[in-house]
């Protein structure tokens, strides 16, 4: 996570990309927000400079019940899987993380969001 006082907020998570192939792949993800900026969207970086954003409230109820928006569909896969799915013109990419990861970047996004309110 950056400094407190960048009031932004960066946590690592591992992805893990699912193929019709036999075994997935595991792919480092940088999970970005930023209140001063945008404060009602998260960022997801993949490698490769391949940067997804959309609404915080999104990854939130998605994380419950199966949720979409425009490009983005987020559900939850099992007790302790989430899975968010990137549609483009090319195809679709479907990324599953660890639930617990997710949840640890939206309470980081919550408390920077309150820790600025309250300044």
């Amino acid at each position: 996570m950056r400094p407190a006082d960048d009031h932004a907020v960066e946590d690592h998570a591992k992805g893990r990309i699912i193929t019709d192939a036999p075994l997935s792949r595991p792919v480092p993800v940088a999970l970005r927000y930023d209140p001063d900026a945008e404060p009602a969207t998260v960022r997801f970086a993949f490698p490769g400079n391949i940067e997804w954003s959309f609404p915080r409230a999104l990854l939130e109820s998605g994380m419950r019940a199966p949720a979409r928006r425009g490009d983005i569909g987020v559900w939850p896969c099992g007790r302790v899987q989430t899975v968010v799915e990137f549609h483009t013109a090319h195809g679709v990419a479907v990324v599953q993380f660890d639930t617990t990861a997710l949840l640890r970047f939206l309470r980081h996004t919550y408390a920077v969001t309150a820790s600025t309110t309250t300044r």
